[in-house]
């Protein structure tokens, strides 16, 4: 027999059974499209923000790309139909108490309720980023760089319950490479750093007055020098402005560059923060006044930090939105040990000395490793300008890529707030430059993400059937630079152990390997092309020496037997590629030309 109570209970669990059922039929998910039919309409406010519209735009573009559907972006409520709602506005249809509160500028909602499906987040980027998101995750689009993506082709596109929230970790986001500094790359992986080509509607960015290295800008030697030698470095008891720095202790010096400073920011509205930084050289000021403070706080970032936050408390008031970066680099590395940057103050830490073949965890960087756990404690906006190319080569292999993700993450682990990793910025073509940009996205938006599967996922993605050869060539380059204990610096040198004969004959057999895999498709060749000139660049710039290891060996020379066919090739893909230099300074092919005649004389 079944007691009254028993009788109310099942009762109950009989309602929110039905309840629960009506919930799950609600947020089952929407179709988008059956058989090259749009079967939903895309819905952004009329008076939405200018992201937000192009945010609609570039949905209704791709879908059509990947459905063959014609899509149509119309004003609320489109009542009636599934309803693909873009923006905050647009998103109080299906949930009227919708909020971004909590999803600052970059953060995300993707939502599927009842057959809609929600596409939104912060102000000015969010939205967009929702839109990527949505068309990567979950409808398999990759923007791999500038020129090439992948677009699937999907006539029938269903989507099932989604209901994903998503803030980045870090506020700053820069692959500091060349063709990353395309607007669409960018905002399709979601980078936000000063030197990407975004525009309003593409959400903008994060605007800098004077990126780095500033002292000189807001104090020139050549206008106040003369006058005012006190305000620039004592060095061995005599004051001087040749590869030397700012007297940080001096109180008129720091009132005329925060009235220059005031006046370079009314004049850029837009900034957010303001570079007040070291040159790029040693030569700080060893004063009395400057010598005290820095050995009181155990570092010269002492005096640098005391002088940044006083400039950073003059600045408040009128720009209340703009904070302060400094940098610290070289002699300023070590953080102080009293003195905290005032929480309008930006510090970025640069890991110039470490050796880039070993994580940053590992034994080999500990001295920095110290060091940014010891601002992480202290900085609440810690910064990293990170280096992921060799500057003095920079189309030579460069076997880094294993320690990107671990990197990332130690970064995020250690309370970073932005990220910037520069690359090659000055030409195309620099060795894996594409590879490298795109992975580097992908972590500094989702640091939680495993390096050598985006890698990976790039190469298959970008190379196709050439893609497993790549990925061989890769492994090559890698394994010898760990076999070699080589420090793999930014500026490493061409005579590095791990390029050896041997080393760079295996990686060519893998890439001419590449080369067939994709003979006839001449977009995949001309890519595997292009990857194979780090190796020609490195037997060519040491061509009688490796021709004698390749005879001492018994081995098979890999390259032309004429350093100038070698040499003609080489610049005809890198023309093509239109790689304007070899490294960072100078434009042309100058180290290649300088080889060529040592080894015609």
């Amino acid at each position: 027999m079944i007691l009254q109570k028993d009788k109310i209970a099942l009762v109950l669990a009989a309602l929110l059974f039905v309840i629960g059922c009506g919930e799950a039929v609600k947020e089952a998910g929407a179709t988008i499209a059956a058989n090259g039919v749009a079967k939903a309409v895309i819905v952004a406010a009329d008076d939405a923000a200018e992201p937000e519209q192009h945010a609609a735009v570039e949905l209704a573009s791709f879908l059509q790309q990947i459905t063959g559907a014609r899509f149509e972006i119309v004003p609320p409520p489109a009542a009636g139909r599934s309803r693909l709602l873009v923006g905050p506005k647009a998103a109080k249809l299906a949930v009227p108490n919708f909020s971004t509160d909590g999803l600052g500028a970059d953060g995300i909602v993707i939502r599927t309720v009842g057959n809609d499906l929600i596409l939104a987040g912060g102000h000015p980027r969010g939205t967009l980023y929702a839109v990527y998101t949505f068309l990567e995750d979950y409808v398999g689009c990759h923007w791999w760089s500038s020129k090439v993506s992948t677009i699937p082709k999907k006539p029938t596109l269903k989507v099932g319950r989604l209901n994903v929230r998503y803030v980045p970790a870090l506020e700053y986001r820069s692959p500091f490479w060349f063709d990353a500094f395309d607007g669409d790359w960018a905002v399709r992986n979601k980078c936000n750093g000063h030197a990407h080509r975004l525009d309003a509607k593409r959400g903008g960015k994060h605007i800098y007055e004077g990126h780095v290295h500033t002292f000189y800008r807001l104090i020139p030697p050549e206008k106040y020098f003369k006058a005012h030698p006190e305000w620039f470095s004592e060095i061995n008891g005599k004051r001087k402005y040749e590869r030397a720095q700012l007297c940080l202790t001096n109180e008129e010096m720091r009132k005329e560059l925060v009235k220059n400073l005031k006046a370079r920011l009314r004049s850029n509205p837009k900034a957010t923060i303001a570079s007040v930084s070291q040159n790029d050289w040693r030569g700080n000021c060893q004063c009395s006044k400057c010598a005290a403070i820095d050995k009181e706080e155990g570092s010269p970032a002492g005096s640098l930090l005391r002088f940044v936050n006083a400039v950073a408390a003059d600045i408040e008031k009128e720009f209340p939105h703009v904070a302060i970066s400094t940098l610290a680099y070289q002699y300023t590395r070590k953080p102080p040990k009293y003195v905290k940057p005032r929480h309008n103050v930006i510090v970025r830490l640069c890991s110039i000395e470490c050796s880039f073949s070993k994580p940053l965890a590992d034994e080999r960087n500990k001295k920095f490793r110290d060091d940014i756990v010891g601002w992480s404690k202290i900085c609440n906006r810690l910064y990293i300008w990170d280096y992921t190319t060799n500057f003095r080569h920079h189309i030579m292999p460069h076997p880094n890529l294993r320690v990107l993700g671990p990197n990332v993450k130690f970064f995020v682990d250690h309370n970073v707030k932005g990220l910037f990793e520069q690359g090659a910025y000055t030409t195309n073509g620099a060795e894996m430059a594409e590879l490298r940009a795109w992975v580097l996205a992908k972590l500094l938006w989702d640091p939680t993400r495993n390096g050598e599967k985006l890698i990976d996922e790039f190469i298959y993605g970008n190379y196709g059937l050439a893609g497993p050869h790549i990925k061989a060539y890769l492994k090559v380059t890698h394994d010898a630079v760990e076999a070699s204990g080589d420090r793999l610096g930014c500026f490493s040198q061409n005579t590095a152990k791990f390029l050896s004969f041997e080393t760079l004959s295996k990686g060519w057999g893998h890439l001419k390997a590449a080369e067939a895999a994709v003979q006839n498709d001449s977009d995949l060749r001309f890519r595997v092309q292009v990857a194979q000139l780090p190796v020609m660049y490195a037997l060519m710039m040491r061509w009688d020496e490796m021709r004698e290891k390749a005879l001492a060996a018994g081995a098979d020379w890999p390259m032309p037997n004429s350093i100038q066919d070698a040499y003609d090739h080489f610049v005809k893909i890198a023309k093509k590629k239109n790689i304007t230099r070899l490294n960072e300074w100078n434009v042309g092919y100058g180290a290649l030309e300088k080889a060529l005649e040592r080894v015609k004389k």
